[in-house]
């Protein structure tokens, strides 16, 4: 115990004196450093912004070709749905309907008002006929007014969305119709503490300006060049810095992580899933845990992250798979409809080892592939070639596929066409805004329209009050969830627990499956 206290002072002096000496040396040179790299950053982002521009507004004028050759009648029940679906597939609009004279008669979102919304003004109209506007506002609950697009009677309009800041320069950022911004230029200019920088759409007719103070750019690059600079420091900050490196490596929490892991340390609890109508258990999510050498408790999300960073990810997935089969094989064999989920990452989907652990773990414990099912997060799919292949080659082997904390990933829904999903679960963050004011409460009924329009099948998480629970019975469609309303995450004995009676009945049933079967055979 003294040996372990003073080798963690030790650490302890030899990180003061790197951070000591590093702040010195990254003051100075972060200051130098600072402006330009700031303005690189601002330049970078509003190149970021055009190319996104350009994509959306041809994404935009294909849906208006599009809406235009619908042969539904005007503002139907049918092109509404249509509309709905298009916009949902879209990644960059926001809205698509009819209007004429300058006033919405439906949309999308809006649906049929009793009254036409709004009577908004033309900011352009270009040759071949289509009017741009600068303030349209389709629902009428929202405050932003939106650019968008008219041509004949159909309209899109253009989602708020900027491209995510990238890197630690906190910008700031704004949109406004063109003629109330300041006009774009192609360098980065100073306005007394702030950097400014401004992009003008000459189509959308929106400009877009990122700006951060001066105080904030030095602050941002403030360690730029630590361990670089000490003049005559050097020397011993380097070598400082390489034991204190050697030193956290081997108690870092990656190195914990990964011997935790090589000694199948790691914990995995499941949480039930239920059908919502009945509240009959119908599978389990298998989730993994793990606590640090002192005993504390690591968040899933933490150490997965660091999983992932360090590149073994694959092995904390196999032990995830090799556990929860183990464990679950009963449940499996027994309960042929009962699903067991176990989630994947992007990196699994691309390594080829995976596929392999996989089939080697059902076949070890002789479990139906069909009973478990791979789950999926929105960004594992970005790689869309990679995603299509690996799902392909899962649901060929029989495994279903879900797409977890669906909403939080992408704003569109048009790669579920293409990728074979079974399921989409939606993320608890929609959950919790039932029964409140939050903007997300108006999304969960276009989702719910357009899994049932695709076949897809829902489940939702994060269920923690009877409310929430309702709201996603009321209509016709079978939706499972799973929250602490039902069962937070169970170690097995609990879980097992739990399942005893539907266990024993699986029992009873099997065994009278069988003796009716030996019977048969002995009458024949």
């Amino acid at each position: 115990m003294l040996e372990r206290r003073k080798d963690e002072q030790a650490g302890r002096s030899i990180v003061a004196a790197v951070a000591a000496l590093g702040m010195l040396a990254g003051f100075g040179l972060g200051t130098l450093l600072a402006i330009p790299l700031a303005e690189l950053h601002l330049n970078k982002y509003l190149s970021r912004v055009a190319a996104q521009e350009t994509a959306s507004v041809k994404e935009g004028r294909d849906l208006l070709t599009r809406l235009q050759h619908s042969s539904d009648p005007t503002c139907s029940d049918a092109e509404l749905a249509h509309f709905r679906a298009l916009v949902f597939r879209s990644e960059y609009l926001k809205d698509a309907g009819r209007m004429h004279d300058g006033a919405i008669d439906c949309s999308a979102t809006a649906g049929r008002p009793s009254h036409a919304i709004g009577q908004f003004k033309a900011a352009a109209t270009e040759a071949d006929g289509t009017i741009a506007y600068t303030n349209l506002v389709p629902m009428r609950d929202e405050n932003l007014e939106r650019a968008g697009f008219q041509l004949g009677t159909a309209f899109v309009v253009f989602g708020p969305r900027l491209p995510e800041v990238e890197g630690s320069l906190p910008l700031h950022l704004a949109v406004s119709p063109a003629n109330q911004a300041a006009p774009a230029t192609n360098n980065v200019i100073r306005r007394g503490n702030l950097l400014v920088a401004t992009h003008c759409s000459s189509t959308l007719l929106t400009c877009t300006t990122a700006s951060v103070s001066v105080d904030e750019a030095r602050q941002a690059e403030i360690g730029v060049g630590a361990g670089t600079a000490g003049l005559g420091c050097i020397a011993g900050t380097l070598i400082g810095f390489l034991l204190s490196a050697f030193r956290r490596r081997h108690r870092s929490m990656e190195y914990q992580l990964r011997r935790s892991i090589e000694k199948n340390e790691l914990q995995v609890v499941y949480q039930p899933i239920v059908n919502l109508v009945d509240g009959k258990i119908i599978g389990a999510e298998a989730l993994a845990r793990w606590k640090d050498r002192d005993g504390k408790p690591v968040s899933p999300d933490l150490f997965i992250k660091i999983a992932e960073q360090h590149g073994f990810v694959g092995a904390l997935t196999s032990l995830v798979f090799r556990r929860a089969l183990n464990e679950c094989r009963e449940v499996l064999t027994k309960i042929p409809d009962f699903k067991l989920d176990i989630n994947v990452t992007a990196a699994d989907l691309a390594d080829p080892a995976f596929l392999p652990m996989l089939d080697a773990t059902v076949d070890q414990n002789k479990v139906p592939t069909s009973s478990v099912v791979i789950e999926v997060t929105e960004s594992s799919t970005a790689n869309q070639e990679v995603a299509m292949e690996a799902i392909r080659e899962l649901r060929r082997r029989g495994h279903s596929i879900y797409i977890d904390d669906f909403g939080t990933g992408y704003s569109s829904l048009s790669y579920l066409l293409y990728l074979s999903i079974d399921r989409i679960k939606i993320d608890k963050s929609f959950t919790r805004a039932i029964g409140t004011n939050a903007p997300t409460l108006a999304i969960i009924p276009q989702i719910i329209n357009m899994a049932r329009s695709l076949n897809l099948g829902i489940v939702v998480e994060g269920i923690e009050t009877n409310q929430q629970a309702l709201y996603f019975t009321v209509n016709d469609q079978t939706v499972h969830g799973q929250g602490f309303l039902y069962s937070e995450p169970l170690p097995l004995h609990e879980f097992l627990e739990v399942l005893a009676p539907r266990l024993n009945r699986a029992t009873v049933e099997g065994e009278r499956q069988f003796a009716l079967a030996a019977l048969g055979a002995s009458v024949a």
